[in-house]
């Protein structure tokens, strides 16, 4: 007769943030591919010139996509003042707690398989808290801005894009040179992207409490009640 395992359930996630996340992932994955397009235009296209609009579909997805990505950030931010504790571990590391740290590496052996077993966390592990801070807050904030001091430059001086972030591209040297950070910080969300779903999916499996449906119910499933 199989033992019966114990499971207890946490809210976690609030809806807010639950469709932030999602939506997220949606228009991340636009940006990306249409700003690869972007930056690699198709050689040639059949037929007339003037009978494609192909690159200005792109742009145009990129650009509103774009827009989508900064209002919900700027909502998430809004949520981080509002929602509960989780909500807040977006923008707000405990780098100044050695345990932190000790738990960070605790992480970092576990996902190069040397340790056997992992912790329990109710909200993000302190290696996925690092990265999401890292990644999402720092490298989002850095996109916001080199994206729309690129786009400032279509807008025309003057106009409350170039007001805001025309000042980007004086400080760095030349437009080139923020769209070279920008199309690099693009690589680096992909990749990041990648692991992320990768670890999801392995931690759901292996790990001891819930991960993908924690993001889809808002609900932290524990697996056993071992501390």
């Amino acid at each position: 007769m199989q033992t019966a395992i114990k499971r207890s359930a946490v809210y976690v996630y609030e809806a807010p943030v639950r469709l932030w996340h999602w939506v997220n992932a949606l228009t991340i994955t636009v940006l990306a591919i249409t700003g690869y397009f972007i930056a690699n235009p198709l050689p040639t296209m059949p037929g007339e010139a003037s009978d494609h609009f192909l690159m200005g579909y792109m742009r145009f997805a990129h650009f509103a996509a774009a827009y989508i990505f900064t209002v919900g950030f700027i909502g998430r931010i809004y949520w981080a003042f509002v929602g509960n504790e989780h909500a807040k571990e977006l923008f707000r590391l405990p780098f100044y707690r050695l345990s932190f740290w000790k738990e960070l590496l605790h992480e970092v052996r576990w996902y190069a398989f040397i340790e056997k077993e992992p912790k329990k966390y109710v909200g993000h592990n302190p290696l996925a808290h690092l990265t999401m801070v890292a990644i999402i807050t720092v490298g989002g904030i850095a996109m916001v801005l080199t994206g729309f001091s690129l786009y400032a430059e279509q807008t025309g001086l003057g106009s409350w894009q170039d007001q805001l972030f025309g000042w980007l591209i004086p400080l760095v040297g030349q437009s080139q040179d923020v769209r070279l950070w920008h199309h690099w910080g693009m690589w680096i969300i992909v990749a990041f992207v990648i692991i992320h779903v990768y670890v999801a999916i392995r931690e759901d499996i292996v790990s001891r409490q819930s991960l993908i449906s924690t993001m889809i119910s808002g609900w932290r499933m524990f697996k056993d009640d071992r501390p």
